[in-house]
């Protein structure tokens, strides 16, 4: 499972390797290393099948990630690093995305970087997002708050146990999308397992529409155990947002059972409707740190939504 209650989590993730990543050159002053996966998995759901209900409720959704992440000594208190990540899914058209891209500084004072990345709050959100298969959908309110965006500033800083982000997003040139924002975001982990964190977001979501939201979010690892919880709440134009996840895990040796609560929730003129609210469940088996196998299940709570199972393996290099 993830180890979101980390205090360094952010800023490991802005320039070092992942668990498996392979250095291909290192030197006193630069180092460059190189890491990614083969995923192979399938998703079964009557929603696959279209809206006529014909179709296959079968549905490929393998992919294959490469990364790869440098860093350089500039002086002995300041250091570059970069990363490129892309994802290739296992469509007809073999689609290319850029996941991230992105490079910048790392000094005492923090790391400050620029480009296609993560906002400031999702060191939050990781807190409940650790599924293999399903989940992360609860707590995303507005466009600032989520994960790869580009034109994106953002400043990471760990002081002992204390973390806090920052971030700017410019909206690129388009006169009808006036999306910029920008968020704030700060945890803090206890010796004995407990983390805790809060964020704001705000900016603008098309012109003239303002979009914020705040969040909360609180973790607890202790031995093999691990649970957590986040909370959002914003607006969007008229439209008030609400949304929360809940997720926990226990690692029994190789193999470690996970679950999670979504919900999201708009009201508008006082009415509201539920846009996300399911609970989903996986196992995953790890034969070692390269290998795993995993299968979950969605169970739908929404009246005209169906549930989903997704089996897969995945292979990290």
């Amino acid at each position: 499972m993830k180890k979101v209650a980390l205090a360094s989590a952010i800023l490991a993730s802005l320039a070092a390797g992942t668990v498996n990543a392979a250095t291909v050159y290192q030197d006193d002053d630069k180092s460059l290393s190189i890491g990614g996966r083969a995923e192979a998995r399938f998703n079964l759901s009557d929603a696959n099948k279209g809206e006529d209900g014909t179709g296959n409720a079968f549905k490929d959704k393998s992919r294959a990630r490469i990364n790869l992440k440098g860093k350089a000594k500039i002086t002995d208190q300041v250091t570059a690093f970069g990363k490129y990540e892309a994802e290739i899914s296992d469509s007809s058209d073999s689609t290319v995305k850029s996941r991230y891209v992105f490079a910048g500084f790392d000094t005492q004072a923090g790391a400050f970087s620029y480009g296609k990345q993560d906002s400031a709050q999702v060191m939050l959100t990781d807190y409940t997002d650790i599924l293999a298969t399903f989940g992360g959908d609860g707590v995303d309110l507005v466009d600032g708050n989520k994960d790869k965006r580009e034109n994106n500033f953002l400043y990471a800083g760990e002081f002992n146990n204390f973390t806090v982000s920052a971030n700017y997003i410019a909206e690129n040139n388009d006169a009808e999308k006036d999306s910029d924002s920008y968020g704030i975001a700060a945890q803090y982990a206890f010796p004995f397992g407990l983390s805790l964190g809060a964020g704001y977001v705000s900016g603008k979501d098309g012109v003239d529409v303002d979009a914020n939201q705040y969040n909360l979010a609180a973790s607890y690892e202790f031995n093999n155990f691990y649970a957590a919880g986040t909370y959002a709440s914003g607006e969007n134009g008229n439209t008030d947002l609400t949304g929360y996840e809940l997720a926990t895990a226990y690692k029994m040796g190789q193999f470690v059972v996970q679950a999670a609560y979504n919900f999201k929730q708009s009201e508008n003129g006082g009415v509201k409707t539920d846009k996300v609210d399911y609970f989903a469940l996986d196992g995953v088996y790890k034969f070692n740190k390269n290998l795993r196998t995993y299968a979950g299940y969605l169970f739908n709570q929404i009246d005209g939504e169906d549930d989903e199972l997704q089996m897969g393996i995945r292979y990290d290099f």
